[in-house]
């Protein structure tokens, strides 16, 4: 499985120019690549990115998520988020599960990674642990 120059272009985009809160990846099965399916602007919420994500199907997704730390210091981490619904059919997780760690590898940067089944296991709270 291959990643589209498009897909390394946009991560890095949201790395370094901070110009998308989110980057939701899916895999193009005709082109055998990992393609950009959604952005979303710096305003953008938690909530937007959640809705992106499809109720029925694998995407991998990068998430900016900027806090504040006890000590009252501004940070951000960037997350990887692998999405693998229940419900999505078992050839996507299975081509999702098997690409994971090549596409994750082309991603220089990424903190913390969170494999989700559900919304609970990706919930705005989860990420407050894992980023303090």
């Amino acid at each position: 499985m291959g990643v589209a120059e498009q897909s390394k272009t946009t991560y890095h985009e949201l790395q370094r120019k901070k110009t998308h809160r989110y980057v939701v990846f899916k895999i193009d099965e005709a082109k055998k690549e990992v393609v950009v399916e959604k952005t979303g602007n710096p305003a953008e919420s938690y909530d937007d990115f959640l809705a992106s994500l499809p109720d029925n199907d694998c995407r991998y997704a990068v998430y900016d998520f900027d806090f504040v730390t006890s000590e009252n210091c501004q940070k951000s981490k960037i997350f990887f988020v692998a999405w693998s619904p229940s419900t999505s059919r078992i050839r996507a997780k299975m081509l999702y599960a098997t690409s994971k760690e090549r596409f994750r590898r082309e991603l220089q940067g990424i903190h913390y990674e969170i494999q989700a089944t559900d919304p609970t296991e990706v919930d705005l709270e989860v990420l407050r642990e894992r980023a303090n």
